[in-house]
């Protein structure tokens, strides 16, 4: 049997049959009282991490078998599957995971509607309507609520409650009762009907039927648990996202000759070539040529990096400038790129999963409700009240408990909130993000791309005395428009933009590597570039200039020279610009009681000069992408609960660590993949609407479930009393739905802040 290794002796697994964080748990103890195993198991991606200590002797068919003797499946997940080719949906290869719970709740409301329009409806009750009702519900509680039984047979033997078997037991009941009343009661004499009266008073037990509650309540529950299901069906997406980053074939050097070949074909020593615009295939040494590279998706350094002979470059990356030759140094699973998967995927594992509020309140109500009907049992047949008298008040109270809208209450919130959320641009994941937003304190703003455009401008320019700064932008940008470097085509499109005019055509052009640009435009012998290669005609900087030059570097700026006729014009200084939006966006979060924090790889002076421009005073810079989970981890070990927001693959591990990711939805897709919130527009304006939108979808939530068991509570005495009819352990059930629905729908009203004019 092959294993997955994580770390040295570490072993992953799949687990198969858990229904709530509850069964997590379950597991992670099992596991944990083997000697020499440490484990983590995540209800959320059905995972477990489990590391084993040398020696221990401990073997990964132990670990399948002691979660399976806990009453669940595991086993070592299967290799990647290949990608899907063009036209295949990304499920297509690997089946719909989610068809044998659509088929489930499909085919229970099928049955389950005729159930309850018979009950419900006296006009429909024909003469033999109970049979049919029994012959409709009975595989209702059999197929569909199998899930439940079988979670609720696991929990019982483990000592626990939770929703599972609530339902569980509350469907049996109800069934139990009304097969009992149909074939041994006077239930099923023709002409039995369910008169429409609510009113309270004692019933005869042996003639009532209870039918559209276990039908009802098992389509409501499996409806709630298949919207869950395809929400966390999404959990491996940032991992598939990581891995389509990286470029699919590599023209590699065989013999004097260019090979296209797989990616996956290449080894270590194998050169390749690459040109202008494409990614790098992996990582290397270049040993050939001289470009800029845009690694900023990988580190989150807004400027490109100058390379040549001699300089490592990181696969994914981009190849923006001249063509390269690179020789491989690190291929397949120990590229940065797979080294970056690893941490995304050990950081959703490691991130508890929130447990279910219904379990929470399961795990007390179930006992309480079956304490509840001994003691009515008891009672009556101390009373002397009959046997039959006793176990329909008992039963009653086991029926009118499970409550329907209990599976209702979190997908109708969800399901609104995420619509709501999808109009103002906000993605909610799943209910694992909701009791984040509650608890965050703290909020990590990555700088390149989240707090700042994440795209070279040109911020300022610097004339010379008796120097028009539009001819300077005029000849400087007319010749950098011939440059395919980065930094030059921020001074060409901002030259145009400043200018509002067409820029000339170069007469001549060369481009000087790692120093800059020379030509000839309208008859102008022009240098644009280092300030090395004015200097290398001659053109040395007037003080003004070199003063100009020196600020914009000590703020971690990139200033660009610019000269022409024999003479230094002027230096333009080009900076990854703040966004507008920004500065309100710290106000705003900080007035929601969070602190900001600011994140980068970029050097500090770039970093502080960002942050007091948008009123941020804690600065973290200079950190590599691996390390940013660190200072994640690192802030929650002081005790704080954060919120992470972030656009790039390097933000992707740190986003799936914080207790909530934000992801700006103009990043890469493994940033918005493993984020748990996406703000679509990319405006950081929409992070604080995010967290008042999830705050007040958890709250409803909450006022849900309050309901959900609420309406069914109320009912409890009147089961206990024996004057519970079938009408209103009915109308409890349809109430609590209509109401739970309608809580939810309150969502739709919910208004972002208001929009104030973003600074020029």
């Amino acid at each position: 049997m092959m294993t997955t290794a994580i770390g040295e002796h570490g072993i992953e697994l799949e687990i198969g049959g858990m229904t709530c964080a509850s069964c997590a748990a379950r597991i992670e103890k099992k596991l944990n009282r083997m000697e020499g195993v440490t484990a983590t198991v995540n209800y959320a991606t059905e995972k477990a991490q489990v590391a084993v200590a040398a020696g221990s002797g401990v073997r990964t068919a132990d670990l399948i078998a002691t979660v399976e003797k806990t009453g669940y499946t595991a086993g070592v997940p299967e290799p990647p599957a290949p990608a899907p080719v063009a036209g295949e949906a990304p499920g297509d290869a690997a089946g719909d995971t989610l068809a044998p719970l659509r088929q489930r709740l499909l085919i229970s409301v099928a049955l389950s509607v005729p159930v309850i329009l018979l009950s419900m409806v006296p006009p429909l009750q024909f003469t033999y309507w109970q049979w049919l009702s029994l012959t409709l519900a009975a595989p209702v509680v059999a197929y569909g609520a199998w899930p439940f039984h079988k979670a609720a047979w696991t929990n019982l033997r483990h000592g626990a409650a939770t929703m599972d078997t609530l339902i569980s037991m509350g469907t049996l009941a109800a069934l139990g009762w009304s097969v009992w009343a149909l074939f041994l009661g006077h239930a099923g004499m023709p002409g039995m009907t369910h008169p429409f009266e609510l009113t309270i008073g004692r019933t005869d037990g042996s003639s009532a039927i209870y039918l559209e509650a276990a039908a009802g309540v098992t389509t409501f529950v499996l409806a709630g648990r298949y919207f869950e299901a395809r929400a966390k069906r999404r959990a491996g997406a940032a991992l598939r996202a990581l891995m389509e980053l990286g470029a699919k074939d590599v023209a590699v050097l065989r013999d004097g000759r260019e090979i296209r070949v797989p990616t996956g074909e290449l080894r270590v020593g194998d050169r390749f070539v690459v040109r202008p615009g494409e990614k790098i295939a992996t990582d290397g040494t270049v040993v050939e040529g001289s470009s800029a590279v845009d690694a900023s998706m990988l580190t989150g350094e807004s400027v490109p990096v100058e390379v040549s002979p001699g300089d490592g470059v990181t696969g994914a990356t981009v190849n923006a400038g001249g063509r390269l030759v690179v020789e491989a140094t690190r291929v397949g699973a120990d590229t940065q790129l797979a080294r970056m998967a690893r941490l995304v995927e050990e950081a959703q594992n490691g991130k508890a999963a929130a447990q279910r509020l219904a379990d929470r309140i399961s795990a007390v109500f179930v006992p309480v409700v079956i304490a509840l009907a001994l003691g009515t049992l008891g009672y009556w047949l101390l009373t002397g009240a009959g046997a039959v008298a006793a176990f329909t008040a008992a039963v009653a109270v086991l029926i009118i408990a499970c409550p329907c809208a209990l599976g209702l209450a979190t997908p109708t919130a969800l399901m609104v909130g995420t619509g709501r959320g999808a109009q103002l641009g906000i993605l909610l994941k799943g209910p694992e993000v909701l009791e984040s937003t509650r608890r965050v304190d703290t909020v990590v703003l990555d700088k390149t791309g989240t707090v700042t455009t994440g795209v070279m401008t040109l911020t300022e320019v610097h004339v010379a005395d008796g120097e028009e700064e539009a001819q300077v932008l005029r000849l400087a940008g007319a010749l950098e428009h011939a440059s395919e470097h980065p930094v030059a085509r921020a001074v060409a499109e901002g030259a145009a933009s400043r200018t509002g005019a067409a820029l000339p055509t170069p007469e001549d052009f060369a481009n000087v590597p790692g120093l800059g640009v020379q030509g000839v435009v309208e008859g102008h012998a022009v240098l644009v570039g280092r300030e090395k290669l004015l200097n290398d005609w001659s053109q040395s900087l007037p003080s003004g200039l070199a003063a100009a030059k020196a600020a914009a570097e000590a703020e971690g700026r990139t200033a660009v020279t610019v000269g022409w006729d024999g003479a230094a014009r002027a230096v333009l200084v080009v900076s990854d610009a703040v966004k507008p939006t920004s500065a309100e966006a710290v106000r705003r979060l900080r007035a929601l009681g969070l602190t900001p924090v600011l994140l980068t790889g970029d050097n500090k002076a770039v970093a502080e000069a960002v942050a007091a421009e948008v009123g941020i005073d804690e600065v973290i810079a200079e950190v590599l992408p691996e390390d940013k989970v660190a200072v994640v981890e690192r802030l929650q070990a002081e005790g704080r609960s954060v919120a992470m927001v972030g656009d790039g693959v390097n933000d992707a591990a740190a986003l799936a660590r914080a207790d909530l990711g934000l992801a700006m939805g103009t990043g890469t897709d493994a940033a918005i993949e493993a984020g748990d919130l996406t703000l679509v527009r990319g405006d950081l304006r929409a992070a604080a609407d995010a967290i008042r939108l999830a705050r007040a979808t958890l709250g409803t939530i909450r006022g849900n479930l309050f309901w959900a068991f609420g309406y069914n509570v109320a009912a409890l005495p009147l089961a206990a009393a024996g004057l519970l009819n079938p009408m209103i352990a009915g109308a409890a059930m349809a109430f609590s739905s209509v109401f739970v629905v309608g809580n939810s729908l309150r969502l739709r009203r919910f208004k972002p802040l208001a929009r104030t004019e973003a600074r020029g």
